[in-house]
């Protein structure tokens, strides 16, 4: 099995969907065989819908095809984070102020799993109003992870 070139990859998609109003959120060999190339689409307002992958995929497709970045045969499958993604920068967590949070944090030698509403976003720490402590103030250097929560 070859190696595709990811960053290649992404490099080439990542013009043409800006133009569109979306980034890459993520971008993946998997699948049976790592025959399936994901791309994990998002934009600054509101959520991925299957109107926006299908656009996607339509732009992708003919880029990758005509690039021969990938040399075998494979499928191309576009989706969304999801409605649990996870948050990787100061800048997502800002974007989903408000939303029901999940972060992991360390606290000493311990982990803390903490599970409530982001309420603050700051430039050393962010905040999160958990239901029986109240808020809680994290600094980032103690955030070891975070993701949205789906609420019922």
């Amino acid at each position: 099995m070859s190696t595709w070139p990811i960053d290649a990859i992404a490099q080439l998609l990542a013009p043409s969907l800006a133009h569109l109003g979306y980034s890459i959120y993520g971008l993946e060999r998997t699948g049976t065989g790592g025959l399936t190339l994901r791309i994990r689409i998002d934009k600054a307002q509101g959520f991925i819908s299957i109107d926006d992958c299908e656009r996607v995929s339509r732009i992708a497709g003919p880029l990758l095809d005509q690039s021969d970045l990938i040399p075998d045969s494979y499928t191309l499958e576009v989706s969304s984070p999801g409605a649990e993604r996870s948050l990787n920068t100061a800048l997502e967590y800002e974007r989903f102020l408000g939303h029901r949070v999940q972060v992991r944090r360390r606290s000493g030698e311990i982990e803390v799993v903490l599970e409530g509403d982001l309420v603050e976003v700051g430039p050393d720490h962010l905040g999160v109003q958990e239901p029986r402590l109240g808020l809680i103030q994290i600094p980032w250097d103690e955030l070891i992870s975070g993701r949205l929560v789906a609420r019922p």
